[in-house]
């Protein structure tokens, strides 16, 4: 089988050590071909590439950045209305050996977060031909994998790509300065926000909103973060949106997200797992983030899930 093997050099965790281990060992499995990012969007242009060229499989070593440009250059320019991928022929599946600093959807799949640890458990798994199908989810005419949101964490995105930019490696420590920045220069603002899901009353006085399409919603270094523990590539997509911004009750919610098995709940948290679309808007432009990469100020949002969208390498869903 031919493949190809896309590596963001400039990922946080990839090393030229690393990355000559990755492709002499997976040459033992598959015909390689590798291909290293030089700007931003390459990994897209390289995907669909590959897969208008007949490529088998897509490796991709990078964070999640990396894997949400191959998953949009593979599928296209989703249709605003639709939930089903509007790609016209065969799409190769794609495996993931993380490099970035987070790495939320390799590690929701199964995959081991350390990047010698995938490499072997990627070669056992196309050894024994193991592969599931998952679901993803749409927004601004674009895909992404794990999640999206309005509001806080996207400021925080914001706020670490910027970081970027200036050469500083993104890491645990940085999204959480950002992230506490960002709540108290933001605290006293009005709520602007106003949540709509088909079979639910609109959800007013709305200061920040997470879709998720996978749980955990992200990692803090190992630790997991669930806001909607329900939701699963195998379902639709989780709300969380936050209707007050006291410190009290964001702490108290906060600590619920580090507790495996916790159902998070507050009297001013809206929270409701697999459903199949969200319309969010705003009475003034806010920022919005998919995939941890923030795509700039928005007025309106709608999320649609899309079952069944892409083939990935990984072990059986739960």
């Amino acid at each position: 089988m031919r493949a190809l093997l896309i590596v963001n050099p400039n990922a946080t965790s990839t090393t030229p050590a690393g990355r000559d281990l990755l492709a002499h060992a997976l040459s033992s499995r598959v015909r390689l071909e590798v291909a290293h990012t030089t700007h931003r969007g390459h990994a897209a242009e390289l995907a669909r590439q590959a897969c208008d060229d007949g490529m088998g499989l897509i490796i991709v070593h990078g964070g999640d950045g990396t894997v949400n440009e191959v998953v949009n250059g593979l599928l296209g320019t989703p249709h605003p209305d639709s939930m089903r991928a509007v790609r016209v022929g065969p799409i190769p599946p794609i495996a993931v050996v993380p490099g970035g600093s987070a790495n939320v959807f390799a590690r929701s799949l199964g995959i081991a977060p350390d990047p010698v640890d995938a490499t072997n458990q990627l070669i056992d798994l196309l050894s024994f031909r193991r592969k599931r199908t998952i679901g993803l989810a749409h927004c601004d005419n674009r895909w992404f994998t794990f999640n999206a949101g309005l509001g806080w964490d996207a400021q925080v995105c914001e706020a670490v790509d910027a970081h970027r930019t200036d050469g500083k490696p993104a890491s645990p420590a940085r999204y959480v300065r950002a992230a506490v920045r960002s709540f108290f220069r933001t605290k006293g603002a009005e709520p602007t926000l106003r949540v709509e899901i088909l079979g639910h009353e609109p959800v007013e006085g709305v200061h920040y909103c997470f879709v998720s399409n996978s749980s955990p919603w992200t990692f803090f270094d190992k630790r997991e973060v669930h806001t909607n523990p329900g939701t699963s590539f195998d379902s639709g997509l989780g709300v969380f949106a936050m209707q007050t911004t006291s410190l009290i009750a964001t702490l108290r919610v906060t600590r619920q997200l580090l507790v495996r098995g916790a159902k998070p709940s507050a009297k001013k948290l809206f929270r409701v797992d697999d459903v199949p679309r969200i319309r969010v808007t705003a009475t003034t432009p806010i920022g919005l983030q998919m995939d941890g990469d923030y795509i700039g100020l928005r007025s309106e949002a709608e999320f649609v899930f899309v079952p069944n969208a892409l083939d990935v390498v990984a072990p059986p869903g739960p």
